[in-house]
C-alpha cells in the first residue's frame, strides 16, 4: 500500500508570510491541525500547527483593545512561528511506514514530497485508519478468528485447510510477531458471513486443531 493512492492530493498550505489569522483560518475552515509551509516554488520548508498558533496568540487576559489585538495577529507571520525541520515521506513509501514515522515522533500527519521536495500531498492518521478498515475487509462484517500458531513454514495452511472444509470464504489474513514469544505467532483471519451452525462447527474444528485465542462476530 502506498502513500500516494492514499494521501490527500490537494494539501492547503501556507507561506511563510502567511499571517497567522489566515492560517487558523484555514485550519478551521478545513478541520486540519496543521498546515505544510512551502516557497513560492512550492518546496516545504516548515510546518504549523494549531498548537503553534495558540502558543503565539495573545492571552485571553490581554490588555489589548480589539483593534491592537487584530493588528497583532495579522503582523505575527507563519514563518515567525513554524517548525523548520519537518518529518515528511515520499508519496512511493508505504503506508506503514508513515504509521511507523509518527508514532516514532508524535505527530497526526506529514506533508508528502517528490524527490524535489515540492509538497504533492499530506497523509494524516485519518487516513491510516482508512486503510485499516480496507485491508482487514471488516466492513463487510463477518467473523474474525485470532490463533497462536507455531512460528514454522506450513502452519498456517492447516488452518486454510480447516476453512476450506467447510466452504468458508476468507476476506483477509493478518499476523502479529511477538519478540517475547518468538516461536509463535498470532494470525487474524477475517472470513465472510456464515450461518451461526455453521460458525460452531468451525470454531469447534479450530479448537479441536489449534490455538484458538479468540473469534468475535462484526456488523457493522
Amino acid at each position: 500500500m502506498l502513500i500516494k493512492d492514499w494521501m490527500s492530493k490537494s494539501p492547503v498550505t501556507a507561506k511563510p508570510s502567511t499571517s497567522i489569522m489566515k492560517a487558523a483560518k484555514l485550519m478551521k475552515e478545513n478541520g486540519f491541525r496543521r498546515l505544510p509551509v512551502i516557497d513560492d516554488d512550492g518546496r516545504l520548508v516548515g510546518i504549523v500547527s494549531d498548537r503553534d498558533i495558540k502558543e503565539a496568540s495573545p492571552s485571553k487576559a490581554t490588555t489589548l483593545d480589539m483593534h491592537e489585538l487584530y493588528y497583532l495577529l495579522s503582523e505575527i507571520k507563519v514563518g515567525d512561528i513554524m517548525t523548520k525541520t519537518v518529518v515528511s515521506i515520499s508519496p512511493d513509501a508505504t503506508v506503514e511506514k508513515a504509521a511507523v514515522l509518527m508514532l516514532r515522533h508524535t505527530v497526526g500527519g506529514m506533508p508528502v514530497v517528490d524527490t524535489n521536495n515540492i509538497v504533492v500531498g499530506v497523509i494524516t492518521d485519518s487516513d491510516i485508519f482508512k486503510v485499516l478498515v480496507s485491508i482487514t475487509g471488516v466492513l463487510s462484517g463477518g467473523l474474525q478468528f485470532a490463533l497462536e500458531l507455531p512460528n514454522v513454514s506450513g502452519s498456517l495452511k492447516t488452518v486454510l485447510d480447516d476453512f476450506k472444509a467447510h466452504d468458508v470464504r476468507i476476506l483477509s489474513i493478518l499476523t502479529n510477531y511477538d519478540d517475547d514469544k518468538p516461536d509463535t505467532r498470532t494470525v487474524y483471519i477475517r472470513v465472510r458471513p456464515m450461518a451461526d451452525e455453521k460458525a460452531k462447527d468451525v470454531v469447534d474444528r479450530l479448537k479441536a486443531n489449534h490455538n484458538l485465542l479468540y473469534w468475535a462476530k462484526d456488523e457493522i
